[in-house]
């Protein structure tokens, strides 16, 4: 498993789709339903097209690559170490969520992913 740190640097929204995808892929290679959810959630983006963070179509506050809620998140992450702002942060923090209530938290995008999964 990669760490956080290793996927490519994400300063000011310099990162490409294709970038992101590569680093999600990456980073999530032994969670594969994470991967998926990220297809789901970002299309893999953690920044929209103007380098600002990407936030959510349906709730604004859903942020980045993981769309993580920052009304819920925002906060613990920030005690544990994660910038839900950045790319390393926002996997990282999707990766402790996931490990404490597995998919729970991107539940609502289930009918996305919820067959590719299945299938894997």
């Amino acid at each position: 498993m990669a760490t956080p740190a290793e996927a490519p640097a994400a300063e000011q929204g310099t990162l490409g789709r294709a970038a992101v995808e590569h680093a999600t892929r990456l980073y999530f290679a032994d969670t594969p339903e994470l991967i998926e959810i990220a297809r789901c959630e970002s299309r893999f983006r953690q920044y929209d097209a103007d380098g600002n963070i990407l936030r959510g179509e349906k709730n604004s506050r859903d942020i980045g690559v993981m769309q993580i809620n920052e009304f819920y998140h925002l906060e613990s992450a920030m005690k544990l170490g994660f910038d839900l702002y950045s790319l390393a942060g926002n996997m990282g923090y999707a990766r402790y969520l996931y490990e404490k209530k597995g998919s729970q938290p991107w539940v609502s995008s289930k009918p996305c992913w919820g067959k590719r999964v299945a299938s894997l």
